[in-house]
């Protein structure tokens, strides 16, 4: 069932989304080659605490049934082929990573979602050219947004400008509401498929392109997490929270873009 939430909803999560992008803002510059990944989760959930906020991701799900411990840290860091859901570790950033950043904040019980990929340093003319065209994407399905439309528009924005620069979206995971829960209804998926309701005032949802330089397929690795590319080949994630208005669509999380230069 969908959410629909009221002024004072979006209020808190418009609130929790500005926190979580003013932390990006901060933690962008210290994402560099030489960096451990669990340093930048250490740096995230100090960050987010003594903001007042708690990290929405730290904890989150698991399964006795599938095996799946809940997720361990405050930020997934998923590097080159790994699409999504990487847990922060001992390994170090390297010149020329793909980083790809996903993060959550509970302020007061209201739930922010942003992510974005950041080049490291001398990154191929193929992957920068991959991380755009995803950024793109993103911005693609957002403008596809319109009060009283169908839910499916965006997802045929995504697809189409991603086959437009010669790259496969990934069909296993997509954007999902947000807001007062981490995952609600509805998805929203990257390409055409599944319920296709129409976009009502209230509805709040991540829309979050994962685009694949090679092959779509996609493979969940042993720790039950880390989402990563069959073919071995990069793979760019990009997400902002976003709220439909009467009128119009708002994006709750803030643009980053321009403090990585693109």
């Amino acid at each position: 069932m969908i959410r629909l939430k009221n002024e004072k909803q979006i209020e808190g999560i418009r609130n929790s989304c500005k926190m979580l992008s003013a932390m990006y803002r901060e933690l962008i510059p210290l994402v560099k080659p030489g960096v451990q990944t669990i340093e930048i989760d250490m740096w995230v959930k100090e960050w987010i605490g003594k903001a007042g906020g708690k990290p929405a991701f730290l904890g989150y799900g698991g399964s006795k049934r599938a095996k799946k411990t809940p997720y361990p840290a405050a930020i997934c860091i998923s590097i080159n082929d790994e699409v999504i859901h990487g847990i922060p570790s001992k390994r170090r950033i390297r010149d020329a990573d793909l980083v790809s950043l996903d993060c959550g904040i509970d302020l007061g019980g209201f739930i922010s979602d942003q992510a974005l990929s950041i080049p490291m340093g001398k990154v191929s003319r193929a992957v920068a050219a991959l991380n755009k065209r995803t950024m793109e994407c993103l911005y693609m399905g957002i403008a596809a947004i319109k009060p009283g439309d169908r839910l499916l528009q965006i997802a045929r924005a995504v697809e189409g400008h991603a086959l437009g620069g010669g790259y496969t979206v990934v069909q296993d995971f997509c954007g999902h509401g947000v807001g007062l829960s981490l995952h609600e209804d509805p998805q929203v998926p990257n390409y055409p498929h599944g319920p296709n309701p129409r976009l009502k005032s209230g509805m709040v949802f991540a829309v979050e392109p994962m685009i694949n330089m090679g092959d779509c397929d996609v493979d969940t690795l042993e720790d039950g997490w880390t989402v990563v590319t069959v073919d071995g080949r990069v793979s760019a994630h990009w997400e902002h929270t976003v709220a439909v208005l009467s009128d119009r669509a708002e994006i709750l999380t803030e643009p980053l873009e321009g403090y990585l230069g693109l």
